[in-house]
C-alpha cells in the first residue's frame, strides 16, 4: 500500500460534491470549487478533501502522517469516468473506415459484412492473454489522459466461449491497472452471422448460457443490449433484462442510435443508463426525468461516423434528465483512444 499523500497548495479543488443520485438540470454546471484546498489520500482512498486547514486538522485527528505534495496553485479535479467503452477487440476496423470516407453509411457497411460482425473472427481466434494485454495498453493510454474509471464491454465474440473469454480478459487487464474497471456483458450486441436465420435461438443462448455463466464466475456487473433496428427488438431486450435481473446483474442498453424506441418497457427494469440516445420519443422524456437512469451521449461516435445530427442534449438537460458523456471507444473509431479524449468525462455521480 502506498504511503499516505497530502496534496496542498491547490488553487482550485473541484469536488463535484452534490446530493444523492445523478446531477440534473442546472446542477450539471455546478462544479463545486474550493479555493486553497487540500486532499488527503490514505489506504488507497481519499480520506479527506476540502479547505487546507480542515484537511490538515483531519489528518492530525486521524493520526495520519502523510507525504506532502505541493500542487503549486494548480487545479485538482477527480479522475474522468468513461462510462461506455468497447474495450475488448483484436484490431481496428480500418476497412470500415475506408468505406466510410468513400461515402458508405453505418448500416450499409454492416449489410456488406463490416461493422460489429467483422470483429468476431479476430476475437474468437485471439487468446485471452492477447486480449488482456491489448486492453491493459488501452487502459494505460486512458489513464495518461486522466481517465481513472472505465466501463468495459464484451460484445465482439458473440458466442458463449468468446464472450466469457472477453470478460475474463477484462478482469485480467483490470488487475494490472490501478484505476477502476466496471465490466459489462454485451452478448446481445447483434445476432452473429451463423444465427441470423434464427435470432431467437441466439437470444436463448444469451439468456440461458452467457448470463448465468458470467454471473456464476462473477465476471460482470452489468448486462447490456443493443436495442435498435438491425439488432434486438424491445421484446427481446426485455427477455434479456429479465434474465439479468434473475441473476442479480444490473442492466443498461444501447438505444436510439438509428431509430427511436419506446423506452418505457425497458425503463421499468431501472437500467443504469440508456446510451446513444441520438433519437428518442418526446413522450418518454418526463418519465426519464423522474428516474435514476442516465442518458449517456456519445458525440464522438457521431463525429467519426460523419453524421450531421447529434443527440439533443439540451432538450434532455432542460427536462431534468441526468446526462453524461462517454467515448464509445471501439474498433470502428480508432485503434487508440487519444483521438477522442475530449469526451473522456462523465458527470460524476
Amino acid at each position: 500500500m502506498a504511503k499516505p499523500l497530502l496534496l496542498t497548495n491547490i488553487g482550485q479543488l473541484v469536488t463535484l460534491r452534490e446530493g444523492a443520485g445523478p446531477r440534473r438540470g442546472r446542477a450539471l454546471a455546478e462544479l463545486s470549487f474550493i479555493e486553497d484546498g487540500a486532499v488527503l489520500c490514505a489506504n488507497g482512498k481519499i480520506a479527506a478533501a476540502g479547505k487546507r486547514r480542515d484537511v490538515i486538522k483531519a489528518a492530525k485527528a486521524k493520526k495520519i502522517k502523510a507525504k506532502e505534495f505541493d500542487c503549486d496553485g494548480k487545479v485538482v479535479l477527480p479522475g474522468f469516468v468513461d462510462s461506455h467503452t468497447h474495450l475488448i477487440f483484436a484490431g481496428p476496423r480500418l476497412i470500415d473506415f475506408e468505406k466510410r470516407i468513400a461515402g458508405a453509411g453505418y448500416e450499409e457497411i454492416a449489410a456488406a459484412g463490416g461493422g460489429i460482425r467483422s470483429s468476431l473472427e479476430g476475437v474468437r481466434n485471439a487468446t485471452r492473454g492477447s486480449l488482456a494485454r491489448r486492453a491493459h495498453a488501452v487502459l494505460q493510454e486512458m489513464a495518461s489522459q486522466g481517465t481513472t474509471t472505465v466501463e468495459a464491454k464484451s460484445g465482439y465474440g458473440l458466442n458463449t466461449e468468446s464472450e466469457i473469454k472477453s470478460l475474463e480478459a477484462i478482469r485480467d487487464a483490470a488487475k494490472q491497472w490501478p484505476g477502476t474497471v466496471v465490466s459489462t456483458l454485451l452478448g446481445a450486441h447483434v445476432v452473429p452471422k451463423e444465427q441470423q436465420s434464427s435470432p431467437e435461438v441466439y437470444v436463448e443462448e444469451v439468456i440461458g448460457r452467457m448470463i448465468p455463466l458470467a454471473a456464476k464466475k462473477n465476471l460482470a456487473q452489468f448486462v447490456d443490449v443493443f436495442c435498435d433496428r438491425g439488432a434486438f427488438s424491445v421484446h427481446q431486450s426485455e427477455k434479456i433484462f429479465e434474465a439479468a435481473r434473475t441473476h442479480k446483474l444490473g442492466v443498461r442498453a444501447h438505444v436510439g442510435q438509428l431509430t427511436p424506441s419506446n423506452l418505457m418497457p425497458l425503463a421499468k427494469y431501472q437500467p443504469a443508463s440508456f446510451d446513444h440516445m441520438d433519437c428518442f420519443l418526446d413522450e418518454d422524456i418526463p418519465q426519464l426525468a423522474k428516474s435514476g437512469t442516465v442518458a449517456t451521449l456519445l458525440p464522438g461516435a457521431n463525429y467519426f461516423l460523419g453524421l450531421k445530427e447529434y443527440p439533443n442534449a439540451r432538450k434532455l438537460i432542460d427536462a431534468g434528465v441526468p446526462v453524461a458523456l462517454a467515448t464509445d471507444y471501439n474498433p470502428e473509431l480508432r485503434p487508440r483512444p487519444a483521438c477522442h479524449s475530449y469526451s473522456h468525462w462523465l458527470v460524476l455521480r
